[in-house]
């Protein structure tokens, strides 16, 4: 993944500037408090399932009770709560697998009702408690995946009521499971987190960011051409431009090659339509004027020319935001042709010719431009989230890690504003888009402060947001960010910043979660 600039310095420079930075960030927030804070918005639908652990809920839920000593309601004696209770909202529901593992137990236990252990990587297990039932083939010795169905809530053995009490075991001893799943990645904030999607090596193309990734949309109706016209086969040459346009904008090849089946079987009738659009691709000049780019590097923009032509249609889908879940698929199609045979005929056609994996995040936060009027974080909650980011300067970089001692850069953003029980989407992408849907609000280059966010394109193409940094030293212009395998978590610098085809930063709002948990 590119970042957005140079390393400022090796790493062990960086640990002895440590003191001077933290007094620097000390420094740089300190002010005035402001008010109280607000609830966040959160996107539609359920987020999306990342890294190696998940809540073990898809439904939302409430926390009751926590880990800790408590006055034991049915022994009525004070003794240790040994994980946490959650409650599904509004009623029962299943319980998943919180990462993946081998089944150790499966039946009654002693106070536990119906419960599962599972037994996990470095010692680790997991309980599952007060099952209404256990699914099938859920038996000592067999394997689970991260979100597997286990079981159904209830309240067998020693319960009052339906809820899951889960409980992390390391070693021999129980751990509050709340900060276990909070350095995982996976924090237990009630919000409700869609079935996990397969792993990145059963898709098509490489996922995005921890995992997240979605395949293309099937073709629904109606539908026109393509009832009576079957997928031609795609010349060589034609083929290997859509593969190139493809990489460059990160999409899946053959949306590209179902457009232009669609307009002009490949090709094989490019003359101009009779309403005046012209090339492969069938471009209105128009259309043209602001969505051509120069595919084949002669300096040009030629909307007849081949390559010219297919770059343009995958510059044009991705700025109509084909990365954005299924519905941002669809749409962007239907953008190019405002008509829903279109749609279906295109994602007919691709499907035929192989279909594939976009890489982009389900998580939709629809659109927006923030909100300006949102009180900025409290200095403490800033500092909490730089205070928590420095202490893991040094930590690897890994595409797709969620922690707890390896990243990427979205997923080192999402833990830091974890602390504070902000829990921001998965993706950098997402994660802008949460903001601009009311959030945050956006400020210009000169007046960021620390634990602003900077957002620039990546791995993703010059027309999706594909990295996420926490703006450090504003009169340096250092941040503090998952920078790339090479260099991992440290401070680096923002300058030059602006030559990117994306450069935005932005403010979180004095949001939470829940308004009345503080940091």
């Amino acid at each position: 993944m590119k970042k957005i600039a140079a390393v400022v310095g090796p790493i062990v420079v960086m640990i002895m500037l440590v003191p001077f930075l933290a007094a620097l960030m000390v420094t740089a927030i300190a002010g005035p408090a402001v008010g109280q804070e607000l609830k966040a918005i959160a996107c539609a639908g359920s987020l999306p399932a990342s890294g190696s652990w998940r809540p073990p809920f898809q439904q939302g839920y409430s926390l009751t009770s926590g880990y800790g000593m408590r006055f034991h309601p049915i022994d009525h004696q004070w003794k240790l709560h040994t994980g946490q209770d959650l409650v599904s909202q509004p009623s029962a529901g299943p319980v998943v697998a919180a990462t993946s593992g081998t089944v150790v137990s499966a039946g009654a236990m002693a106070g536990y009702g119906n419960a599962i252990v599972l037994q996990h990587f470095g010692g680790i297990r997991t309980l599952y408690g007060h099952l209404a039932s256990i699914a099938a083939k859920i038996a000592p010795g067999v394997s689970v995946a991260i979100g597997q169905v286990l079981g159904v809530e209830g309240s067998t053995g020693a319960s009052t009521g339906n809820h899951l009490h889960f409980e992390v075991i390391v070693g021999a001893k129980p751990i509050d499971p709340v900060p276990f799943m909070l350095d995982h990645g996976a924090p237990l904030n009630g919000q409700s987190i869609a079935p996990t999607s397969p792993t990145p090596a059963t898709l098509a193309t490489p996922a995005v960011e921890g995992g997240i990734g979605f395949p293309l949309p099937p073709p629904g109706t109606p539908r026109r051409s393509s009832l009576t016209n079957p997928p031609l086969i795609i010349p060589a040459q034609i083929k290997s431009l859509y593969l190139a346009a493809a990489s460059r904008y990160q999409m899946p090849w053959t949306l590209l090659a179902g457009i232009g089946m669609e307009e002009s079987g490949h090709g094989r009738n490019n003359t101009a339509s009779s309403v005046g659009a012209l090339g492969l691709m069938q471009f209105m000049p128009a259309t043209w004027a602001s969505m051509g780019v120069d595919g084949n590097g002669d300096g040009r923009a030629d909307i007849r020319g081949d390559a010219d032509s297919i770059y343009s249609a995958a510059n044009y889908l991705t700025k109509s935001g084909v990365t954005k879940g299924p519905d941002g698929v669809r749409a962007a199609i239907f953008t190019y042709n405002h008509a829903d045979w279109y749609v279906n005929d295109v994602l007919y056609y691709a499907t035929a010719y192989g279909g594939g994996t976009v890489l982009g995040d389900p998580t939709d936060c629809g659109a927006g431009n923030g909100d300006p009027n949102l009180p900025p974080l409290t200095n403490g909650r800033v500092k909490t989230v730089l205070t928590w980011a420095q202490g893991h300067v040094g930590d690897p970089y890994v595409f797709g890690a969620g922690g707890p001692n390896a990243w990427d850069c979205s997923s080192f953003t999402q833990a830091a504003y974890a602390r504070i029980h902000i829990t921001m989407p998965r993706t950098a992408g997402a994660q802008r888009d949460w903001l601009a849907a009311g959030n945050g609000f956006r400020v210009r280059l000169g007046a960021e402060k620390p634990g602003d966010l900077i957002f620039s394109d990546s791995y993703l193409g010059p027309n999706a947001i594909g990295h996420v940094a926490m703006v450090w030293d504003p009169a340096a212009q250092t941040t503090i960010e998952a920078h790339d395998a090479a260099n991992g978590v440290g401070h680096f610098s923002y300058r030059g910043g602006p030559s990117h085809h994306i450069f935005e930063i932005w403010r979180v709002g004095n949001v939470a979660d829940n308004p009345s948990r503080t940091a």
